[in-house]
C-alpha cells in the first residue's frame, strides 16, 4: 500500500486516455457521457469524455501536489515518475496521431505543472528545513 503514494495519478489519466484511443473512440467527437439540467434558460450542459478526463486530471493534479509537501525520501522517486509521465504525454503529444487534441495538451500540461511545481516545493520546503536545523540562520 505503502507504493501507491510513489504512483503518479496522471499517469492513471494518461493511461485512461490510450485505452480510449486504442479502442476506436475520438475524444473529441464521442457523445454526450454527462448531461447536466441548469436552471437558467432551461440549458443542458454537456460532458464529454474528454471533459471529464481534465476533470479527473485536476483532482489528480491537487492530490499530487499535495504530495510534494511532505518531505520524506521517497520524494525523489516520486518526482523522478513525475517527470517520465510527463516525458510519456509530451512524446505522446508530438508523435501519436491521436493525441493531438486540445484535451491531451491540457493534460500534458498539468504534468508539466506537477512537475515544475514537485520540484518547486521540495526546493521550498527543504530551504526552510536547512533553515530551521542551523538555528534560524
Amino acid at each position: 500500500m505503502k507504493y501507491l503514494l510513489y504512483f503518479p495519478m496522471l499517469a492513471v489519466v494518461l493511461i485512461a486516455y490510450n485505452v480510449i484511443m486504442l479502442t476506436g473512440d475520438s475524444i473529441q467527437t464521442n457523445p454526450d457521457l454527462i448531461r447536466i439540467p441548469l436552471m437558467a434558460n432551461d440549458d443542458v450542459m454537456h460532458l464529454k469524455l474528454g471533459d471529464i478526463l481534465v476533470m479527473l486530471g485536476i483532482v489528480f493534479l491537487y492530490f499530487e501536489i499535495l504530495k510534494a509537501t511532505r518531505a520524506s525520501k521517497s520524494t525523489i522517486i516520486d518526482h523522478a515518475l513525475s517527470l517520465v509521465v510527463f516525458i510519456v504525454f509530451l512524446i505522446e503529444y508530438i508523435v501519436v496521431a491521436g493525441a493531438g487534441t486540445a484535451t491531451f495538451m491540457i493534460l500534458t500540461l498539468m504534468s508539466l505543472l506537477d512537475v515544475i511545481a514537485g520540484f518547486t516545493i521540495t526546493i521550498s520546503t527543504s530551504r526552510r528545513d536547512i533553515s530551521l536545523g542551523n538555528g534560524g540562520l
